[in-house]
């Protein structure tokens, strides 16, 4: 029997075959079908007759289908892993940069003057209201405002001037 003859009786068996093993992915099974009549015409010389054909094609479909299963594995760990990687070296980059930044900003918040390098630090690490940094310093809550504005425009400047 030729391999002609072989996928015309065989196709519907080893496809079935391939549809239990991959849970009904009609896709998948049929995409290893093809494979594995590809293979069987390849190797169709060293069909000795031993068992039925449907019985060599069917090995044939579960090794195929085995190592289908082998390479998905291994291409979704590898990806997997890959991202892995790569969000930690993203994630590890953006805490130094931003580690970077606050350290720049808070020196050239310790330019400042007192005053205004004190709202800032009370408004900044101290998470206080402007009222509440206007009691701690004895000033009102607007010259809390206006100081933390005034301040701002400066470490503004100051940052923009050594970018």
């Amino acid at each position: 029997m030729g391999i002609k003859e072989a996928y015309e009786q065989y196709f519907n068996t080893v496809y079935g075959y391939l549809c239990t093993l991959t849970g009904g992915n009609q896709d998948l099974a049929e995409e290893l079908t093809q494979e594995t009549f590809y293979r069987a015409t390849v190797k169709i010389s060293e069909f000795r007759g031993d068992c039925k054909m449907s019985t060599w094609l069917c090995q044939i479909a579960k090794y195929v289908f085995y190592q289908s299963l082998d390479k998905r594995r291994r291409s979704k760990e590898v990806a997997f892993d890959e991202a892995v990687e790569i969000a930690a070296a993203k994630e590890t980059e953006r805490a130094i940069e931003e580690a970077e930044t606050k350290l720049y900003v808070y020196k050239a918040i310790q330019k400042l003057q007192s005053p205004m390098r004190d709202v800032v630090m009370l408004r900044l690490t101290g998470e206080l209201s402007f009222k509440e940094i206007g009691d701690v310093l004895s000033k009102s809550e607007n010259w809390a405002r206006v100081t933390f504005y005034r301040a701002k425009q400066i470490l503004g400047k100051e940052l923009r001037k050594d970018e």
